[in-house]
């Protein structure tokens, strides 16, 4: 059993056996992801793409939070951190582009400042302190999501060179969290000390299988974004030319 202090809001660590039934039907999670897409549906001023980006925003949504995947990341720490990656990779960038209104702060400003939040939930006694209440574990998603909504948006209407500086940035933040978690060669996660072992793993493996999950995948992220918008940079000289 789970040390009692660490209270995850997606309940004790399950084992394989068990996962399949670990969906989480929080009445204050399902009202809440039906509420804001109704709302979006009937208010927002948006076209086809949006609604769409919208929507497909909400159903990883309900991945993270409602599916087995979310007692899952109670009992693995590499699947935390790809909640986080998904959670501020993918749903954060949908929502960018599914809304409209200019988000205030320079692209340099939001790269710092998830930069930091990104980083300050991954500090063990931090990440701890998010797993021992729900209210925490609440701030965790809201400040992890509001940061990456607001760095995509910045990127969004920021000139080419600019974004692609961006992306190229959290890229190198996002692969050197990865790289020290990685190496780390001790266990750092209190939260996952017994989890991982059900799963096959010792709690060293399953925090450098997460490092490296940051590290490649989740640098990688930003450096296909960057990408995309390189060749968007050379298509419009192209057509200038």
């Amino acid at each position: 059993m789970e040390p009692a202090i660490w209270t995850p809001y997606c309940g004790a660590a399950p084992g394989p056996g068990e996962l399949l039934a670990r969906w989480n039907f929080d009445p204050l999670v399902l009202v809440g992801l039906i509420g804001a897409t109704a709302a979006f549906l009937r208010w927002a001023p948006a076209d086809r793409a949006q609604r769409r980006c919208f929507l497909a925003a909400m159903a990883l949504c309900v991945l993270l939070f409602v599916s087995p995947f979310c007692a899952l990341t109670s009992a693995l720490f590499s699947a935390r951190v790809v909640h986080h990656l998904v959670l501020t990779t993918a749903v954060a960038p949908l929502l960018a582009w599914s809304w409209s209104r200019r988000v205030p702060g320079s692209l340099g400003t939001w790269v710092g400042i998830h930069a930091v939040i990104f980083w300050g939930w991954h500090s063990p006694p931090v990440y701890g302190w998010a797993l021992s209440h729900d209210a925490l574990y609440w701030l965790m998603q809201a400040t992890l999501l509001g940061s990456g909504f607001a760095l995509w948006s910045a990127v969004r209407r920021a000139t080419i060179p600019g974004a692609i500086a961006a992306l190229l940035g959290s890229m190198v933040l996002m692969g050197l969290l990865g790289a020290l978690i990685t190496f780390a060669g001790v266990p750092l996660y209190a939260p996952h000390l017994v989890g991982p072992i059900a799963w096959g793993l010792t709690p060293l493996e399953d925090q450098q299988l997460a490092g490296l999950i940051m590290w490649v995948p989740g640098g990688g992220i930003y450096l296909l974004a960057a990408m995309r918008m390189l060749a968007l940079w050379f298509a419009r000289e192209q057509a200038v030319a």
